[in-house]
């Protein structure tokens, strides 16, 4: 099919160069490691990363940005006060109710949102059917929270070159990924990275190995999707205090965004790095049993910011920032205590943490979500100046850090212009960007 304009065919969701031009052949350049991928984007060279990367046009040097992302909620919500009300009842001759529900109200929660009404998610019918029940609710929610992102990075399926499915609350094989090439128009060549075990933290490591493959292949786009539904984990069964924090804690949500190797307008990301605090193994766990995935949370996770802010300072040091002298701070939401920790190790105000304590109080922690929501948050508030500098990090299991630093752009600079600002026959306008015409 023609590209009008351009003198290109499209073949399969593949751009081709124009018939007339020379060939040219991409090398094949073996990145050891993350300064190699630096030399690379730096260059201008390509990697070898299949044939859809060989014909791309040359363009300005690559900036990889995180666009706004999309985020939907469940339409069921459980207030705060349905919530303990809820622990008074179910658990009246629990002898440590008293602590919990004071745990559970200083969480800062004011409602959360969940994919069953209440009655149907505190009944278990068994592990098989809250699986089946991921599933349908995944392949339900995920398509246009998809497309709303799709748009707001200016780009179709076609435009997509890896899927970064991040997810700790179902499992599915093949992974959602298969399902979305299959069903939404995305390329078979499309690289699938489906992450299960990095829980709230996969949030930063899916927007970390999106920089990452942007990096090492500059004209590559990779969506983000996080899809928690984290009532299906509910166990009426875990009577310790950890377990009742958690069913008043955490909400469902899903959420994506697109990180773009070249144009686009958001986050500008710069360097990024992990950090495990070193025997923390079994302060947030899973015991899966027969009847799913039991959450295991230990008293002592709001203390990890006292060794976690340090890396937080190392990363920005190492890039010649200041960690507590930063325009902007997208962090994860994992409580009241883990955001007024860092606040203090940083030397920041709490109005820093606005955007994650706003995610927080409407929907809970979402798990991996919520740093996608508070970028939303972000974005909705209107943006940065230019260039403004900021860091972004999600903490899960492990104990794990998952950090990066960018700055904030509002240039759209794309080597040629998005495939969806332009008239392509078979073109569903479901997924043109705001402000293009068909």
């Amino acid at each position: 099919m023609a590209l009008p304009g351009d003198g290109r065919t499209r073949h399969a969701g593949r751009r081709t160069a124009p018939r007339t031009a020379e060939p040219r052949t991409a090398p094949v350049i073996t990145l050891r490691d993350r300064s190699d991928a630096l030399a690379v984007a730096g260059s201008g060279s390509r990697g070898e990363c299949g044939p859809q990367f060989a014909d791309r046009e040359e363009g300005a040097s690559a900036v990889v940005t995180l666009c706004k992302p999309a985020v939907a909620v469940p339409e069921h919500v459980i207030t705060m006060e349905e919530t303990l009300d809820l622990a008074r009842s179910r658990h009246a001759d629990h002898p440590q109710l008293p602590l919990a529900l004071r745990l559970i109200g200083n969480t800062g929660v004011a409602k959360r949102h969940i994919v069953q009404p209440i009655e149907k998610t505190l009944a278990h019918p068994g592990f098989q059917e809250r699986n089946e029940l991921y599933e349908a609710e995944a392949k339900a929610r995920v398509p246009a929270v998809v497309e709303e992102a799709l748009g707001n990075a200016g780009l179709r399926p076609a435009d997509i070159d890896m899927i970064v499915y991040v997810s700790c609350t179902g499992f599915m094989m093949p992974s959602l990924t298969a399902w979305m090439i299959n069903t939404m128009g995305f390329p078979s060549h499309t690289r699938q990275l489906p992450v299960a075990q990095l829980g709230c933290a996969a949030g930063g490591a899916a927007i970390n190995r999106a920089h990452d493959f942007c990096t090492a292949y500059p004209d590559a786009n990779v969506l983000i999707v996080a899809c928690e539904f984290c009532s299906l984990c509910y166990q009426p069964t875990d009577l310790g205090v950890g377990s009742l924090l958690s069913n008043g804690l955490f909400g469902d949500a899903v959420a994506a965004a697109v990180v773009r190797g070249r144009g686009g307008s958001g986050i500008s990301l710069e360097r990024n790095n992990s950090h495990l605090v070193p025997d923390t193994e079994d302060w947030i766990a899973y015991s899966v049993r027969a009847t799913g995935f039991h959450f295991l949370l230990d008293k002592r996770v709001p203390t990890t910011m006292e060794p976690l802010a340090p890396a937080l300072r190392e990363i920005a040091g190492a890039h010649g920032w200041d960690a507590g002298n930063l325009d902007f701070y997208i962090i994860h939401a994992g409580g009241p205590r883990i955001l007024d920790d860092l606040s203090l190790f940083l030397e920041v105000p709490p109005e820093a943490f606005r955007f994650s304590r706003a995610t927080l109080t409407e929907y809970g922690n979402i798990a991996s979500a919520v740093v996608l929501d508070a970028v939303r948050r972000l974005f909705e508030e209107g943006g940065q100046p230019e260039g403004a500098r900021g860091i972004l990090a999600g903490f899960g299991p492990g104990i794990t850090a998952e950090m990066c630093l960018g700055r904030w752009t509002t240039a759209a600079h794309p080597a040629e212009p998005p495939l969806s600002a332009r008239r392509i026959v078979g073109y569903s306008p479901r997924f043109r960007a705001a402000g293009t015409r068909a």
